[in-house]
């Protein structure tokens, strides 16, 4: 078959004396216990779907087969027309590569195939887009098929016989494409523009790993139950700042590196072990970098002062060297370390045989794990325009959590990497919407009984930073807008589904079955958030007996202006799902509108003026009020002070009040550089959505 698992990659016959940039920590070989465990780790993983049948890898193989003579077809005919002569044309190949999770070897049910098209130097990428694609339009067994010209790597995507494909496409400077050709050769790349570079990178990285571990099946099961893992614990996302299928692959692949004769049980044990003791930011390398000299920008912090700042480095083989987690925050960071050091206590248990590995995959109830959420809520009136301005709204919800983690009073904030279908903003509007839920914790008070943390700036400037992306590049539609809101813990339950929101924790294989009923997929393939079933109907009268209210005061219509001007950043995403049929929000909990708020940048915030109150014990309590001036009379003005980002992780009962904003407050005069990766608005801009938010801790 031309697509075995294993293709171009020799097995190991021997432990070399070492891989990576160190020499191993130990050439222990396993013993007889270590592969029971080992076969009982195989045993846990096989009811989360992480294994596919040999009939679907089969289907897969013949798939891509069948792509494959397309791309030779396809090839054949544009030289052809091109007038290349007939003595090359019967050789002039293309060839279909995999990367991915595919090509590791640790892709599940479902999940989809990223593929390569590689073509000689006469096929130019617009004959990929326009041919190519018709051509594809031709097969009786592609369905959903669009292209993507314009992305920061260009595709093509599409369901060939049910299994979706990602297309890349890259054109080398050679004028025959060999079938045995190694992509890993870095002479490939000279000559070739930026696009076709990036297109490489995702083979070259995956190559490069495999060739870099001591065993391939020792790996694949090891990341399979780290992914799984991850996934379970809602640290797996490279979009919004935790780790993506790669760097997790590169994790355990330096893990096999420093105990090569280990089996999957011993790996996945010594994973925890070492990054739960890695002192960040020290980068994770596979390799030693090279230097090619083909001028391509690589991480070096000794040469970019950028990178110096980056929390997480990991690092990836093949030339361009790069960072592949340079959305990694410092909640981010904080929320992983403290998964690794839990998932090492687990597995020490295991070891100790005092627990099953059924106890690692155990999924938390994030939402009972904070009293305090802001919720996210991206809407638009068209299914098409709902794909779009989620997928530009997820690639900067990074953002937001950099901007609360700045404030001096909240220690985490720790956003979901699901995504729902949310609730609609007005129940005489048809649209779509869908919503991301971000848990805060909230510094413990020192010496004082009452503070007020103003969260209004921290949220409008990553609304204004979204809304200046889609305005700038031209994607922007007045029905979409962006509404951000406080719930508390026991609100959540009026916004999500009720198989999400589980007070009690379930335990192993119940937990599992409920996940499995709710057609919740925790072991999905992707970078991307994941959507679930949302109730089709919701309970105005529920709501009403909570006492639910919801802030931001909005939506205002207002003119989208802002001081601001910020750096490109070259992240985007696209999120495939939809929020079709999902209820209306109730009466009670419709944002309430207020008059429009002026956003400027901020660097550092701090909260507003500690106001001493004696209390008896702790309460929590939440009121609303549209009047700013009888607010201010009551609470003081807000000020700043720069403070240096918290770290701690206490909790502490709070009591809440949120209010409205008519005003520009004194903390949004403060000039200084935001997160905003957009140029300025244009001269006319559309009017957005305002949100305010203004929080009331108490002792």
């Amino acid at each position: 078959m031309p697509f075995p698992m294993t293709n171009q990659v020799p097995k190991a016959q021997q432990t070399p004396k070492h891989y990576g940039i160190t020499s191993p920590i130990s050439l222990a070989l396993p013993k007889e216990s270590d592969l029971h465990l080992t076969q009982k780790l195989t045993d846990a993983l096989k009811p989360f779907g992480v294994f596919e049948e040999e009939l679907e890898l089969q289907r897969r193989i013949m798939v891509l087969g069948k792509l494959n003579t397309l791309v030779k077809e396809w090839i054949h005919d544009i030289s052809e027309s091109k007038n290349i002569p007939a003595s090359l044309i019967d050789n002039v190949g293309g060839k279909i590569f995999t990367f991915g999770s595919y090509r590791l070897g640790v892709h599940t049910k479902g999940a989809d195939i990223d593929a390569l098209c590689v073509a000689p130097r006469h096929i130019e990428r617009s004959d990929f887009f326009t041919s190519f694609y018709e051509k594809l339009k031709e097969q009786e067994e592609v369905k959903d098929l669009r292209a993507v010209e314009e992305a920061f790597v260009p595709v093509i995507k599409l369901s060939f016989d049910g299994i979706e494909i990602d297309i890349l496409f890259a054109r080398l400077a050679l004028q025959t494409i060999p079938e045995n050709l190694d992509l890993r050769d870095d002479n490939l790349l000279k000559n070739l523009d930026i696009r076709c570079i990036r297109s490489l990178n995702g083979c070259r990285v995956t190559d490069e790993i495999l060739h870099l571990v001591p065993n391939i099946e020792n790996f694949r099961l090891t990341l399979r139950a780290i992914k799984l893992w991850a996934k379970r614990r809602n640290i797996y996302s490279n979009i919004l700042g935790f780790l993506g299928g790669v760097s997790w692959a590169m994790l355990v692949a330096r893990t096999c590196q420093l105990y090569p004769n280990a089996v999957a049980s011993t790996l996945v044990h010594k994973f925890f072990l070492v990054f739960s003791k890695w002192e960040w930011p020290n980068p994770v390398l596979l390799k030693q970098p090279e230097d090619c000299n083909l001028n391509l920008p690589v991480w070096d912090p000794r040469v970019t002062p950028s990178d110096r700042y980056h929390l997480m480095p990991i690092i990836t083989p093949a030339y361009p060297h790069q960072n592949s987690t340079y959305n990694v925050s410092l909640s981010t960071r904080n929320i992983m370390a403290d998964e690794f050091k839990r998932g090492l206590a687990i597995t020490d248990e295991i070891m100790q045989n005092k627990a099953d590995w059924s106890k690692l995959f155990e999924a938390p109830n994030f939402f009972q794990k904070y009293k305090h959420y802001i919720v996210l809520l991206a809407s638009a009136s068209t299914e098409k325009q709902h794909l779009e301005w989620v997928g530009l709204v997820e690639s900067k919800v990074r953002i937001l959590v950099g901007n609360l983690e700045k404030n001096e009073f909240i220690t985490v904030a720790h956003v979901n990497p699901q995504s729902f279908p949310g609730p609609k903003e007005c129940s005489d509007k048809e649209g779509f919407s869908t919503m991301w839920v971000i848990g805060i914790d909230f510094k413990k008070m020192e010496g004082s009984e009452h503070l007020n943390v103003d969260l209004t700036f921290d949220i409008q400037s990553f609304t204004d930073t979204v809304y200046r992306q889609a305005i700038s590049s031209k994607m922007f539609e007045p029905d979409m807008k962006i509404t951000a809101m406080h719930v508390k813990r026991k609100q959540l339950h009026q916004l999500l589904p009720d198989q999400v929101v589980i007070k009690k924790r379930k335990h192993s294989t119940e937990g599992l079955r409920a996940m499995n009923e709710s057609g919740v997929d925790l072991c999905l393939d992707s970078d991307n958030s994941m959507t679930m079933t949302f109730p089709t109907s919701s309970s105005s009268a529920a709501a009403a007996k909570s006492g639910l209210s919801l802030s931001p005061p909005g939506p205002v219509e207002s003119t989208a202006g802002s001081d601001s001007q910020g750096k490109a950043d070259p992240l985007g995403g696209v999120a495939p799902f939809g929020a079709q049929g999902t209820p209306a929000l109730p009466e009670e909990m419709k944002p309430s509108s207020s008059p429009p708020l002026v956003s400027r940048n901020v660097g550092k915030r701090s909260g507003s003026p500690l106001q001493p109150e004696k209390v008896k014990r702790l309460e929590l309590e939440e009121e609303f009020t549209s009047e700013v001036k009888a607010s201010e009379q009551r609470e003081g003005p807000a000020t700043l002070e720069p403070e240096a980002p918290v770290e701690t992780e206490e909790k502490i009962e709070t009591e809440m009040t949120e209010v409205g904003a008519d005003q520009e407050s004194p903390a949004q005069k403060i000039p200084s550089a935001d997160l905003s990766d957009v140029p300025l608005l244009p001269a006319n801009p559309f009017p957005v959505v305002k949100n305010s938010i203004k929080l009331r801790l108490s002792r």
